[in-house]
């Protein structure tokens, strides 16, 4: 019966991406954000509050919807969700389960309980019930970047955390095996060869350590999976090159999977999983390729245990055209980063001008293969502070680089001022070589530290 009702969930989610006109895709989505809005106004008194009188006939009538963010969300926890969870007992079982490095099973019995630091250190609790993590195997087959001709599928998951979640894309010709960030390369590789695997799925930062240890797979993976973190187009070109497999990106949050890649590889917007607005700083919709909007926000259309009703993110993206596949849901050309990633420099003239993280991450992936990671830090409005690890231990300072190290420093150097040059931007520039190990617990490896409020 799973493995039917898995079938079943492939087909229709297959069908909609690449079938689907615009017309049928709005219509969807209103009548999915209809039956939320329903739900939320009937079950928890937080959206009882802030909907009340809020008329919903057309997708343009959503737009006057308040919108809600993680502080918010988190401060009105009891009162939002619609299954009468409290706060302090799901943070506590979360909390109990982190410490216990009990990864797997399910909160009073019915929910997957999320437990999100982010990368400003404040805790989120995301609730997904049973019944919809049941059928992520077929969600995982028709939008997780694999092919029905790739079954069975042999999966290494790669993560900083796991959950029951994840788990539960186990399934009939699916069988994934979890090892943690914090695994040695070495022994990654050895693990994937002993399970025959053929789908490797880890973050980029991840994958960027497997490199130098790529000699030890028994043959090339399938199909290489990124997540959790940004992958700038530079270094998907030389993940596929050097493993010897396609690379695809998934866009997934703990509010929900935004974005799957198609056919073609190309990442699209889960239109009707999740409803995407996209808009500039006045409210504006953003629509046209290339912009960057200012502000996304997010409605989580097929879990109602937890309503995220317009739920501001804190990314960066950028939209993208038409894709080959012919699919008509949005595309996204690029995943920037977030937010707080942005470095904020002054020009000449006194203008602040805004450095995004694709930017920066760009001059340094481009200007040597041997920078294993980098932090980019602003420790002033007008200095940077540029860590790089390349595989040498610690320098600091107080001897003379060996010769190929500084010359990547050096290079590095000439490449920053340049770029910066361009933009009339005069900045300070701070290099450290040190290991940048992957952080021990959940959180996340940020790459850009932007100055403190």
């Amino acid at each position: 019966m799973a493995l039917l009702r898995n079938l079943a969930d492939w087909a229709i989610l297959t069908h909609r991406l690449y079938h689907d006109p615009v017309r049928r895709i709005r219509s969807r989505q209103l009548r999915a954000l209809v039956r939320l809005v329903r739900l939320a106004r009937q079950k928890s008194p937080y959206y009882q509050q802030t909907l009340r009188g809020l008329p919903l006939r057309r997708l343009s009538a959503f737009r006057r919807f308040p919108q809600v963010d993680k502080a918010e969300m988190m401060e009105h926890f009891d009162t939002l969700n619609t299954v009468g969870a409290r706060k302090d007992e799901v943070m506590a079982y979360a909390l109990d389960k982190e410490r216990r490095r009990d990864d797997l099973g399910y909160w009073r019995g019915r929910f997957v309980v999320g437990l999100s630091s982010g990368t400003s250190g404040n805790k989120g609790l995301y609730l997904t019930p049973r019944s919809l993590t049941r059928r992520l195997p077929g969600v995982f087959l028709a939008r997780g970047g694999v092919r029905l001709s790739d079954l069975p599928l042999r999966i290494l998951f790669i993560l900083r955390v796991f959950s029951q979640g994840f788990a539960d894309i186990n399934a009939p010709l699916i069988r994934l095996r979890y090892l943690h960030s914090m695994t040695p390369p070495a022994d990654i590789l050895d693990a994937f060869n002993a399970m025959d695997g053929n789908v490797l799925m880890a973050p980029p930062s991840v994958l960027r350590q497997l490199l130098p240890f790529r000699d030890r797979l028994a043959r090339p993976p399938r199909r290489i999976l990124t997540y959790a973190e940004v992958l700038e187009p530079e270094e998907k070109a030389r993940f596929a090159r050097v493993f010897g497999a396609p690379v695809a990106e998934i866009y997934q949050a703990s509010e929900g999977q935004i974005a799957s890649p198609c056919r073609c590889g190309t990442l699209h917007i889960n239109e009707d999983l999740a409803y995407v607005e996209l808009e500039d700083e006045d409210g504006t919709p953003v629509t046209e390729p290339g912009r960057r909007p200012a502000r996304m926000l997010v409605t989580n259309l097929v879990n109602g245990a937890q309503p995220l009703i317009r739920y501001r993110m804190n990314d960066l993206v950028e939209l993208g055209g038409p894709c080959p596949c012919g699919s008509k849901f949005r595309t996204l050309a690029r995943v920037i980063g977030r937010q707080d990633d942005v470095l904020y420099l002054q020009d000449r003239n006194g203008v602040r001008r805004a450095v995004f993280p694709d930017l920066a991450s760009r001059w340094i992936i481009t200007t040597d293969d041997r920078i294993r990671e980098f932090q980019v830090e602003q420790v002033a409005p007008d200095r940077l502070r540029i860590a790089l690890d390349l595989g040498i231990g610690a320098w600091d300072g107080t001897v003379p680089l060996p010769g190929a190290e500084q010359g990547i420093v050096d290079a590095l150097e000439a490449r920053f001022r340049e770029e910066l040059a361009a933009y009339d931007i005069p900045c300070g520039l701070d290099f450290q070589v040190r290991p940048i190990p992957l952080p021990a617990d959940n959180r996340k490896l940020k790459r850009f530290l932007g100055l403190p409020a």
